[in-house]
């Protein structure tokens, strides 16, 4: 079924879908194509035969997703323990749909949920060793300034506003006195001091893939980066119980400052995706409460 078109949200089919790839990827026009009902806010995904995948994405705020996987994650897998989306091909606008989209190799796998791994500390563990392993390569060229300028992410202070417009929002829900002053003191902790590092800018459990009860790939690159790590801290609090998060915070090393700034980002994106969707989506209600309640918590 088609989406309803705006401005800056295209209509996407799985019409227009096969239609782009038969004529941009011919190679591939005999493949099945069917929408994967678990697509994002992000894109529309379509599983292309029984091994690509194909994502459209669905506003303005996604288009660079496409070409940066491309640029970057072929060089960073092999450095990487768990497996990251391998991008094959990335498809021009045409046929009224306006921006690039990607193909990349289909991954195995269930979403991770709290459900399942919250009380794991080895689950914990190995997605600390993930984030020292990504913010341990440091290939030349992206340190350049015009590549830094490019991949430089936002800081926690560019969400102070909608942050602060959320926490009166939902102050029916959680204490506002509680995330007022976790608010604060992550904008007030120190920033980081030492030089710039990868980081993925979107990790929480809707990115992390588990076979058999075991993590196994990370997906969803859009928002990754250089700078400060702190942003991938909000795993922590989206998917683990204390035990776990102590044992995650010990293995990657973690100081106070950063540990706060960390949680003032678990506030911040879990206010932001509750705010915008918990009204209509059950399931993002209860995954957002449990993040603001663990920020809070630290």
């Amino acid at each position: 079924m088609a989406t309803q078109r705006t401005p800056d949200r295209p209509s996407i089919d799985t019409a227009l879908v096969r239609r782009l790839v038969d004529r941009q990827f011919p190679q591939w026009a005999q493949l099945p194509l069917r929408p994967l009902g678990q697509a994002g806010s992000d894109h529309v995904i379509h599983r292309l035969g029984d091994e690509l995948t194909v994502r459209l994405p669905r506003h303005a705020g996604a288009i660079g997703q496409a070409r940066k996987e491309l640029e970057w994650l072929p060089r960073l897998a092999p450095h990487l323990p768990l497996a990251v989306p391998f991008p094959v091909g990335v498809g021009e606008p045409g046929l009224g749909y306006p921006w690039p989209w990607a193909v990349s190799r289909w991954l195995d796998g269930e979403v991770a949920t709290a459900g399942a791994l919250a009380d794991s500390s080895e689950a914990a563990v190995e997605l600390a060793g993930f984030l020292t392993a990504l913010q341990g390569y440091a290939p030349a060229e992206a340190m350049t300034p015009s590549v830094r300028e490019e991949l430089t992410g936002r800081p926690l202070s560019a969400r102070d506003e909608a942050t602060r417009t959320a926490i009166a929002e939902v102050g029916g829900v959680f204490d506002t006195t509680a995330m007022t002053e976790l608010w604060d003191a992550a904008l007030g902790a120190p920033g980081w001091d030492r030089p710039p590092v990868w980081f993925h800018g979107d990790f929480h459990t809707g990115n992390l893939l588990t076979v058999d009860g075991r993590l196994s790939a990370v997906i969803d690159f859009g928002e990754f980066g250089i700078g400060d790590p702190a942003c991938d801290l909000t795993i922590a609090f989206t998917l683990m119980s204390a035990a776990p998060r102590a044992a995650f915070r010990a293995a990657l090393g973690v100081d106070d400052a950063t540990w706060l700034r960390g949680r003032g980002w678990a506030l911040a994106t879990g206010l932001n995706a509750y705010t915008s969707y918990a009204a209509v989506n059950p399931g993002i209600a209860a995954q957002t409460t449990r993040q603001v309640t663990q920020a809070l918590v630290g």
